[in-house]
Order: C-alpha cells, then sequence, then structure tokens
C-alpha cells in the first residue's frame, strides 16, 4: 500500500465515518424505543415505564451529542480533503446534507430538551409529542443521508455539463433504485443494534445486582425486537443483495470471492482472496450456494471479477466485512431466541443467557461497521458509481499533513470511544433513582423480578 494523498485522505475519512456511524446507529432506533417506553407508561399508568424512559433518555442524549459533533467534523472533510466531490456533486449533494442538517439540528436538538429537561415541568402528552418528534427527526435525518448516499451508488436523476452534475429530477435522485433497501437495511440495523444495547446492559445490571425498577421490563423489551428484526434483517438483507447485483455486480463478485464467471458459482464460507493470483486459498465452499443465493437458481450465472479488470474493489477487505456481517448477523438470531425461549418456556433467564445477551451488547456495531465497509469500500475505485473516480476529486494535500491529521483523530475517537463506554458503564452501575416512585405500587406493577430473573 503506498501512502500517497488518496490512501491517506480515504484512512482518514474512513476512521471518521467509522467513529460517526456509531453514535446515528443507536440513536435512530433507541428514540423508537423511547417512544414505546413513553406510550406504555401513557397507557398503563405502570411508572417502572417512565422511570426507563428517563433512565435511557440520558444516553440518549449523550449519544446524540457525539454523534453531532463527530458528523460535523465528517462534513468538515469534504471541504478539506475532497473539494473535487463539492464542486463536481454539490448541486445534489449540497441540498441533501442541508435537509440532513436542518432535520437534525431543528428538530430533534429542539425536542430533545423538552425529553431530557423536561420531567416534572412540563406534562405527559408534551413528553410524548416532544418524544414523537425526535423519532421522527432521527429517521428524517437517515432518510437524506441515505438518499445520498444511494445515489453515489446508483446514480439517476441527473445531467453532466462541463464535468459538473445537474439535478433534472429530484424525484429520481433521492428515490433512486438502491434507496428503499439501502434506508429498510441501515433503520433496521439501527432498532437491532439498540434492541441489543438496551438488553445487554440491562444484563450487565442483574449480573452485578444493580438492578432499577424497570430493568426486567427493558431486557424484555430487547429481547422480544431482537427475535423479530434479526431474521427480518437477514431477508431484506438478501433484497438488498439482488439490487447490487444488479446495479454493482463487481460488489458482488468482491463479497463472495468470485474471480471468474461461472454458472453454479459456490459460496466461500472461509477463505483468503489473493488478488495478485485471482483465488482464494484455503477456501471452504458450498457448492452452487451462490448461485442459488443471489440468481435464485442452482446453475445460476454469477459475473468475476475478471470482467472489471481495474475497475473492482479491494477484494480482501469487502470479502471479510461480508463474513463478519453474515456471523454477527446469525449469533443476533440463535441468542435472541435462546432469550425468547428462556422467557416463553422457562418464564426466566438464566446466567448464561444474561452473559450471552451481556457479550451481545455491541454487537450491532461490530455488524453495522463490517455492512458499511461492504457498502463503501466496495463502490470503489468510484465516488459516483460508474461516473466519478474517487481519486479525481481528492485534495493534493503532503502526505506528512495528512499522516499527523490522521493519528490525531484516531488518539481522539479512541478517547472519546472509551469515555463515552465508560460513562455508559458509570450510569447503568448508579443505583435506581427513582425507586420512590414505585413505593406505593406492588412489585408486580413495579415490573421488578420475583426470585431473579
Amino acid at each position: 500500500m503506498e501512502f500517497d494523498p488518496l490512501t491517506l485522505a480515504r484512512i482518514q475519512f474512513t476512521l471518521n465515518i467509522s467513529f460517526h456511524i456509531l453514535f446515528p446507529t443507536i440513536t435512530i432506533g433507541l428514540a423508537w424505543i423511547l417512544l414505546y417506553f413513553r406510550i406504555r407508561f401513557t397507557t398503563s399508568q405502570n411508572r417502572a415505564w417512565e422511570y426507563a424512559y428517563h433512565f435511557w433518555v440520558k444516553i440518549f442524549a449523550l449519544t446524540f451529542a457525539l454523534g453531532v459533533v463527530s458528523g460535523i467534523t465528517m462534513s468538515f472533510q469534504f471541504g478539506t480533503n475532497w473539494p473535487g466531490f463539492i464542486e463536481k456533486t454539490g448541486n445534489i449533494a449540497g441540498p441533501l446534507l442541508g435537509y440532513e442538517v436542518l432535520t437534525a439540528f431543528f428538530l430533534e436538538a429542539t425536542f430533545l430538551g423538552i425529553m431530557l429537561f423536561g420531567k416534572d415541568r412540563v406534562s405527559n402528552r408534551v413528553h410524548l409529542i416532544a418524544t414523537a418528534l425526535v423519532a421522527i427527526g432521527t429517521a428524517l435525518s437517515a432518510f437524506w443521508i441515505l438518499s445520498l448516499n444511494s445515489w453515489m451508488q446508483t446514480p439517476q436523476g441527473y445531467s453532466i455539463v462541463d464535468g459538473k452534475f445537474f439535478v433534472e429530477s429530484w424525484m429520481a435522485i433521492i428515490f433512486n433504485p438502491s434507496f428503499p433497501y439501502r434506508l429498510t437495511h441501515m433503520l433496521l440495523a439501527s432498532l437491532l443494534t439498540s434492541a441489543f444495547l438496551i438488553a445487554g446492559v440491562s444484563a450487565w445490571r442483574f449480573i452485578r445486582g444493580v438492578d432499577g425498577p424497570a430493568t426486567l421490563l427493558v431486557l424484555k423489551t430487547g429481547i422480544v425486537m431482537a427475535a423479530i428484526l434479526a431474521p427480518l434483517q437477514i431477508f431484506t438483507g438478501d433484497l438488498h443483495g439482488l439490487n447490487t447485483l444488479e446495479h454493482q455486480p463487481a460488489k458482488i463478485a468482491a463479497m463472495e470471492g468470485i474471480w471468474q464467471t461461472e454458472e453454479g458459482a459456490p459460496f466461500t464460507l472461509f477463505g483468503f482472496p489473493d488478488e495478485a493470483r485471482k483465488k482464494t486459498h484455503y477456501a471452504i465452499e458450498i457448492p452452487k450456494a451462490s448461485s442459488l443465493i443471489l440468481t435464485h437458481e442452482l446453475n445460476g450465472e454469477v459475473m468475476g471479477l475478471n470482467e472489471f479488470e481495474n475497475e473492482h474493489p479491494p477484494v480482501a477487505i469487502v470479502f471479510w466485512s461480508f463474513r463478519i456481517m453474515l456471523a454477527v448477523g446469525t449469533l443476533m438470531v440463535l441468542i435472541s431466541w435462546w432469550g425468547l425461549w428462556s422467557i416463553v418456556k422457562k418464564s426466566s433467564l438464566s446466567k448464561p443467557v444474561l452473559s450471552a445477551l451481556m457479550l451481545m451488547t455491541f454487537s450491532g456495531w461490530v455488524a453495522t461497521l463490517a455492512g458499511w465497509y461492504v457498502t463503501e469500500v466496495g463502490r470503489q475505485p468510484w465516488i459516483v458509481y460508474g461516473l466519478l473516480r474517487t481519486s479525481d476529486v481528492v485534495a493534493q494535500h503532503p502526505a506528512i499533513t495528512l499522516v499527523g491529521t490522521v493519528i490525531a483523530y484516531a488518539l481522539l475517537y479512541v478517547f472519546l470511544l472509551v469515555s463515552y463506554m465508560g460513562t455508559l458503564r458509570y450510569m447503568a452501575s448508579k443505583p435506581a433513582e427513582s425507586l420512590a416512585l414505585l413505593q406505593a405500587q406492588s412489585p408486580a406493577q413495579s415490573g421488578r423480578p420475583q426470585g431473579g430473573v
């Protein structure tokens, strides 16, 4: 690997997007979970749900703040490291990024203040409305960002004049061919990430003996959500893959590690891709499985990387990221179903189940990052697929300058991530602050477990 300006700028952007995406992935899903908590409190008047709401809204606010800060830094990089992108696609990218910023700051941030500081100051109805607006705002932010990203993957609705992109149809740009699949896949990923986060933190509280009045309710909510959403995510992922096969066959070939176009292509469970020799070493394969998955025919033809010469993505990163995503997704299904079976059949959760859920607390982050690398690295060497190369829009900064900023970003992000997780641990370790709210209620009403989980 040569550390030229292009490589260093891509490493820096990878660091930024990898750190940034962790937090919207939680806030998008957690906002809807908070709305669910508020609705349950409104309909049942069980104050345990209100406690759950106020406990998790603090974590939501912390996560939202880090997402906003890292998002601003990422936006700056478009101007500092990728000026050609803004110069050539600004007529399309600018408005879409602007809509996202308006959604995040004017809708989410405004009503988050009511959620966070409105306890005992505003009515339950106002709390409910504010929470609903924040949840809608997070989804709208995802809508605009994913619309732009999807357009970069499957561009349409544009014209090119003097090397610059102009809008011909906003409807075609926003609702481009991959957008519905990418939006659905990301929203489900966010809900899954949040489901395992609330389940894992609640399991940790039980194991450590730091139980709050709503811990069991939150734990069950996370398990049920994950058990439903994990298989649904696999299904939508398959649809997304078929769409990618139609529009970005080089990405699919890299994901599958298929070098030569063939009928009845196998699926490689494990192996070491070698771009120089155009083969996968020590491959463990399932015969005809790739053709069956991608074309729904045992002998369907799948294009290989040989069809794309030097215009295919780096194979190893895409290949391994895809398998990490699949492995984590499979674990999500198995562990969430184990937890659901324990609740339904045994009416309790054993320590092994709780330990497994605790270990899966941040599994959504791993799967999301792996999927994002498949998406973004798999688009290379294009920044706008098939139309504009990444190498044509990068700024030619001195390598030493970029090395310095990459190291600075890396150190800062490690510090912030460790601080975030330490703060989350501290908040989860605190004894319940609102037990007095439940003194007048019976244990069954409060949602506290009797004799263990």
